[in-house]
């Protein structure tokens, strides 16, 4: 049974062992990002940080889309200005921060409309799969808005520059075949295939050791985020690995692989 959050409009179960999913349900909206779902999602991201129990994070969409993006359509023209700024600026960042330093590793599963706000959100998962007939898009020029450079910047650092500027100055979308041809996605299955294909890879890196997938994440995350290491960032990347070397895990890997046997986890 599914943990119902933000009013029902964020629903929260597990579909695999060790797997979380948090599937957006606001599908009068084609699952649009407002504050009670943006807010909910930093919150059950924070609590699914602690212990073992949860080792990969779905995030999904429900009724055959992943999000079209921030709910502007219920701002009031009155406090047009204020309430949009707020809404993007507090909780979108809040929610998209929360995703971005999540320690265990996160699955998006893209069907449908992938837009705006919520490409980025889908961007910032780790590992992304898409299903066909999807579309991706970034409208803020349609829409006479200038993206956060935050989000810019997470864009450039997966597709670079070239298709960066594709989505963002044309506003055009584009289909999974496409996506994955740029670096958008990283899996591509049938249309109605990606509950299925995004647990079952959650799945697969769930069944990882747990001190290696929060490592290894950890390791990848600094230096993409910093080219240049500096001389307490190599010692800490010296440290994290070394200190697998004395873990139970280690030691129980390699005897399951003599015993020819599946690990049992301890996270230690």
């Amino acid at each position: 049974m599914a943990e119902e959050l933000a009013a029902g409009k964020l629903l929260v179960d597990r579909p695999a062992e060790a797997v979380a999913r948090l599937r957006i349900n606001n599908p009068a909206k084609r699952n649009a990002l407002d504050h009670e779902i943006l807010d909910a999602l930093a919150e059950v991201l924070a609590r699914l940080s602690e212990g073992i129990e949860t080792r990969c994070v779905v995030i999904a969409g429900s009724e055959g889309h992943f999000s079209a993006g921030y709910d502007i359509g219920s701002i009031s023209e009155e406090s047009f200005e204020s309430e949009a700024e707020a809404l993007v600026a507090h909780p979108f960042h809040a929610a998209i921060e929360a995703l971005a330093a999540h320690p265990w590793p996160t699955v998006a599963a893209i069907e449908g409309d992938c837009l705006g706000g919520g490409l980025e959100l889908a961007l910032t998962c780790d590992l992304r799969v898409c299903a066909a007939g999807a579309r991706l898009g970034m409208p803020p020029v349609k829409l006479g808005l200038i993206y956060g450079h935050t989000g810019l910047r997470r864009f450039l650092d997966t597709i670079g520059v070239a298709h960066t500027r594709e989505l963002f100055l044309t506003a055009a979308n584009v289909g999974s075949h496409r996506a994955l041809e740029i670096g958008l996605v990283n899996y591509t299955v049938k249309e109605g295939d990606v509950e299925r294909g995004s647990v079952k890879l959650a799945e697969r890196v769930a069944s990882n050791a747990p001190l290696s997938l929060r490592g290894n994440k950890q390791a990848i995350t600094m230096l993409s985020e910093n080219p240049v290491l500096s001389d307490e960032q190599e010692r800490e990347l010296i440290e994290l690995r070394e200190s697998c070397f004395a873990s139970e895990d280690f030691r129980e890997a390699i005897t399951a692989f003599r015993e020819k046997r599946k690990p049992q986890w301890r996270g230690r």
